[in-house]
């Protein structure tokens, strides 16, 4: 069976020991579409995210990708007593959760550990958990993740479960939209995920898709950033966390619409694809900011 729970929930991954700049930061938030408004250039809010500086900002979500942020081959799938394909792997869901502010330059050791398998019946969903620890052991993030392999379940294993996020039955507090630039997964790219599904159209079509798709984690980081400014008023020290569920592609060139609502302690979103022929399709579901 090219996937054996027994062997893969409980096995470590592996340690990554892994350092960042300002410039990578820096890289990071202009993929994910920072400082692109009109305007962006001479705003003092949006600076915060593009200039280096005392005043420079890390959004959390950084803190997903920087462990693989200088790798330039497409993300392996060694993972202990799974055997898969990238061809048949969608990213299925992401969090994050911060213990302080991060900081704009630094090095850390993330130490990751499959934690559970489930079988959809046609597809299987494998979880991943890693914290991240500073140099002299202090905990600095711990992040959850989980694709979805198509093809790969039936075994009658573990459906598994997860709660929905009810949204408010009310007007959004907050409500913004965001044009994917047609080189924004080219530019995401360059933030360690190289998987030929979001640059290669061949690639993209062996795969089901019309043309290549932007990267899940680049909708994370966009989303994140839209409610951090909308409604956290460009703070990033106020996110104590983020998480979603990917539950649809969007293409360059395609708008993205952002809703957030606070609602006790929290901020609960979604992201969808606005206007055109897939006006409303689903990106993000499930969206939880929490506050530090």
């Amino acid at each position: 069976m090219p996937i054996d729970p027994a062997a893969a929930i409980g096995a470590p991954v592996g340690d990554v020991t892994f350092s960042w700049t300002s410039s990578d930061v820096l890289l990071y938030h202009l993929a994910i579409g920072a400082g692109s408004r009109p305007g962006a250039n001479v705003d003092p809010g949006a600076l915060r995210w593009t200039t280096e500086g005392a005043h420079l900002q890390v959004l959390p979500s950084f803190g997903v990708v920087v462990p693989t942020f200088h790798m330039t081959d497409p993300p392996p799938l060694d993972l202990p007593g799974c055997d898969i394909n990238l061809a048949q792997v969608v990213h299925g869901s992401q969090s994050i959760t911060v213990r302080a502010p991060l900081p704009a330059a630094g090095s850390a050791t993330v130490r990751t550990t499959l934690t559970d398998v489930w079988d959809k019946g046609k597809a299987a969903v494998i979880w991943q958990e890693g914290v991240a620890t500073s140099d002299s052991g202090e905990e600095l993030w711990t992040t959850r993740s989980s694709i979805f392999v198509r093809g790969e379940g039936g075994w009658g294993g573990d459906r598994g479960s997860a709660e929905p996020v009810g949204l408010p039955d009310r007007a959004p507090d907050a409500e913004t939209t965001y044009a994917i630039t047609p080189q924004q997964a080219l530019l995401y790219r360059l933030c360690g995920d190289r998987n030929p599904l979001h640059s290669d159209p061949a690639f993209a079509e062996a795969a089901g898709f019309p043309a290549p798709i932007l990267h899940g984690l680049c909708s994370y980081g966009i989303v994140l950033r839209e409610l951090t400014t909308a409604l956290l008023g460009g703070d990033a020290a106020r996110v104590g966390g983020f998480g979603a569920k990917f539950t649809g592609v969007v293409y360059p060139g395609e708008t993205l619409r952002v809703r957030g609502w606070q609602e006790h302690g929290r901020i609960v979103g979604s992201a969808a694809v606005a206007g055109g022929e897939r006006d409303g399709a689903p990106v993000l579901g499930d969206v939880v900011l929490s506050l530090a």
